[in-house]
């Protein structure tokens, strides 16, 4: 740094005030990050129904979605 500028103090993070994330109101301690039981209670059922599920190209069991593995030939049987 050069010598002719005075150094400022070191930044700091500032706190802000947590709001529920479903409806904004200030956040409860007890329900954290959520203002309450409800919205604590929305969130979850959004989770069960896959309301944050992130999309993708390959299905549960891991195969393509075209139904191939790469496996040409193989029917799956021993034998």
């Amino acid at each position: 740094m050069p010598p002719d500028r005075p150094q400022s103090p070191p930044l700091r993070a500032l706190r802000t005030e947590a709001k529920c994330p479903i409806c904004g109101k200030p956040a409860d301690a007890k329900y954290r990050p959520f203002c309450g039981k409800r919205c604590a209670d929305i969130d979850l059922g959004r989770w069960l129904k896959g309301g944050y599920r992130v999309p993708t190209e390959e299905t549960p069991d891991g195969e393509p979605l075209d139904g191939r593995d790469g496996a040409e030939g193989r029917s799956g049987q021993e034998g």
